[in-house]
Order: C-alpha cells, then sequence, then structure tokens
C-alpha cells in the first residue's frame, strides 16, 4: 500500500497537472503527499548568479503557494518541501517513500526531466509514474494495462503496482509477441494465476510487433483502448557509471499518452 509518496513539483503553472495527479494519488490511498522542488536548477556564468537565483527561487516559491492551495482545501496530509541539490538528491530522498511521480519531459517548453526520471528509475530503488506532459486529468483506474514479457523486471513492476491493480475496475496483461516472447514461449498464465490469488481479475492480450518496435507497438494498443495506466518494467544498463535507457523504455518515454508505472 502506498503511504508515503513523493511528486517532484514543476515551477510552470501549465504543468500543475502533475501536481494534481499526486493529490488524487495520495488521495486514494490516504497517503502523505510531500512535493519537492529544487531551489536552482542551472549550471551558469558567476556574474549572472544572482538575479536567475532570485528568480528561480520565486518560481520555486510561486509553485509551492500553488501546491498548498491544492492541498489545503481537503483532509490530505501534505507538505512542500524547497531544496538545493541535482537529480540524484532527489533519487537519494526518494529511497525513503514508496512512490515517486514525476512529470515527462516537454521539448516545446524546453523542460527537460529525463535525467530526473532515469535517476528516480534505476536509483532510487521504488517504483515511479511518468505523468505525461499532454495528461489533462487526475487518477482515474478504470483500465490499467500491464505489459508481461516473463522478464525479472516486469514481475517487480506489476508486484510493485498491486495497490493500483487491486482498486482498477479492469486489469489486462500485454504480451507483445516479437522473436524473444516467441522463443520463450512467453504467455500469462502463472502471473495471472498469481494475481488471481490477490483477487485481481486480469484479462490477457497478446499482439504482434509486426514491423514495429515494441514501445510503438504498446502505444498502438493503448490508444484504441481507454487505457487509464500503463504498468511496464523500466528497462536499461549502466555504461561508464551512467544508466542508459533500452529501447522500450525510451520510446515510451518520449511518446507516452497515458500515466507510466515503472519499477526497475
Amino acid at each position: 500500500m502506498f503511504k508515503d509518496i513523493i511528486l517532484h513539483l514543476e515551477r510552470d503553472p501549465s504543468r500543475d497537472i502533475a501536481r494534481d495527479f499526486g493529490v488524487s494519488i495520495a488521495e486514494a490511498f490516504s497517503a502523505h503527499l510531500t512535493a519537492l522542488i529544487f531551489n536552482f536548477e542551472a549550471n551558469i556564468p558567476a556574474d549572472a548568479l544572482g538575479d536567475l537565483f532570485a528568480e528561480s527561487e520565486a518560481e520555486a516559491r510561486g509553485a509551492i503557494e500553488r501546491f498548498e492551495l491544492a492541498t489545503k482545501l481537503g483532509a490530505l496530509s501534505a507538505e512542500p518541501r524547497l531544496v538545493s541539490g541535482t537529480p540524484k538528491t532527489f533519487s537519494e530522498i526518494a529511497r525513503c517513500f514508496d512512490l515517486s511521480i514525476v512529470m515527462q519531459s516537454d521539448d516545446h517548453k524546453g523542460i527537460n526531466n529525463s535525467i530526473l526520471i532515469e535517476t528516480t528509475l534505476f536509483d532510487s530503488g521504488r517504483p515511479l509514474i511518468i505523468v505525461p506532459s499532454t495528461q489533462r486529468e487526475t487518477l482515474k483506474l478504470e483500465k490499467v494495462v500491464c505489459c508481461w514479457d516473463g522478464s525479472r523486471t516486469a514481475a517487480r513492476a506489476i508486484n510493485d503496482a498491486l495497490p493500483f491493480l487491486k482498486k482498477a475496475s479492469a486489469v489486462e496483461l500485454l504480451i507483445v509477441e516479437d522473436e524473444k516472447t516467441a522463443n520463450e514461449k512467453v504467455h500469462g498464465t502463472e502471473i495471472g494465476r498469481h494475481l488471481a490469488r490477490h483477487d485481481i481479475k486480469v484479462g490477457v492480450e497478446t499482439i504482434p510487433a509486426a514491423d514495429m518496435d515494441i514501445a510503438n507497438a504498446i502505444l498502438s494498443h493503448v490508444a484504441g483502448s481507454p487505457t487509464s495506466l500503463l504498468v511496464m518494467g523500466g528497462y536499461g544498463h549502466s555504461r561508464l557509471r551512467e544508466f542508459v535507457f533500452g529501447g522500450a523504455t525510451r520510446g515510451m518515454l518520449s511518446a507516452m499518452t497515458v500515466p507510466v508505472f515503472m519499477s526497475h
């Protein structure tokens, strides 16, 4: 059960849906919500530091005021934190929470959260929800789609997402049939039986990857159904002490259209 949630608070008011999405999750689980925002997030020349630091702090405090306004009307337990640090700082703090929430990057607005998402996913040891930059609604759990390829990472993601699956009106196991899954004869029988023991009924859907890659196959499937949340493993590998996203994970993060729950 999620009882302690951390949210990366956005400066831009047009991206406050990430805040509202986090609030709706905290309300659904009667959880405490901590909204963290960095005091300063840029590498700039020293002579320009003063003015930009003041501007950055003003924006951060504006985001905190909007957060406090959005959370004070209900009975939600919530607190904002203004800290100095880097994406690695966020991932380290997130280790002491049940779930992290971060918004997708937005190239059109010059907002790049990719390093934050990467470090939180691979370094926090906790699950992460990425909210699409196009998101307009708060949490709904009409249908949760779980990507399944039989891997350790997929198993971890589904297990971490159990609190959402138990609240969902419908749960679907999605198997993308490519060379890997065909050779390993991946099917959803065993994982479906496991979820049934948690009183979660699932349907199994198998789709071919065909000429498109796995991420595009998943995105195409999600677009054709009323999916509220997508659950998938966050794949990646270490290179020179830095993590590099796997192809499916990278593709999903760049083109996601629904909130994505990931674990590594």
